[in-house]
């Protein structure tokens, strides 16, 4: 399974699990609300998840540091300020709520396992790699932050 670690870029993994939420919702179960419930209940979503996902990727530019998520062993530094107070992965939470916003708009209760879907892949074969490289960069520094701040939420 190492094959899949930092292998696919995380904007991608959400759109498959977008995709595939979609697909499901043709087949799964749904309710009936209209669309302007829909588009309440979606579009607060879409907008945190805005805000976290440009909120981390300033933090990382303020830091002069990459963003490339497939190479977490060339960040030149550890990103503990601003919205990295509150999650240590605040564009996969961004991912997250939107994937939740895309569930919450399909109206298929069962397609929101899209989202669990998603954070289990994340955990696995993204968010583990990068704490690994963390470690050996910033080792003690590191150890501290993921001590004091949680993963997601």
């Amino acid at each position: 399974m190492q094959a899949l670690e930092n292998r696919i870029p995380p904007p991608l993994v959400a759109v498959l699990f977008g995709v595939l939420m979609g697909l499901f919702s043709r087949w799964l179960p749904g309710l009936d609300p209209d669309l302007h419930t829909r588009l309440l209940l979606a579009l607060p979503l879409v907008m945190a998840g805005l805000l976290f996902v440009l909120a981390g990727g300033l933090s990382f530019r303020r830091a002069r540091t990459t963003v490339n998520p497939l190479k977490p062993a060339s960040a030149s530094a550890l990103v503990t300020s601003g919205i990295y107070r509150y999650t240590r992965n605040p564009m996969y939470v961004g991912f997250a709520l939107w994937l939740l916003a895309w569930g919450l708009y399909l109206a298929s209760p069962l397609v929101l396992l899209g989202v669990l879907g998603f954070v289990l892949y994340m955990n696995r074969f993204q968010i583990s790699p990068e704490e690994r490289a963390l470690g050996q960069l910033f080792g003690a520094d590191f150890a501290d932050y993921r001590q004091r701040v949680r993963r997601w939420l």
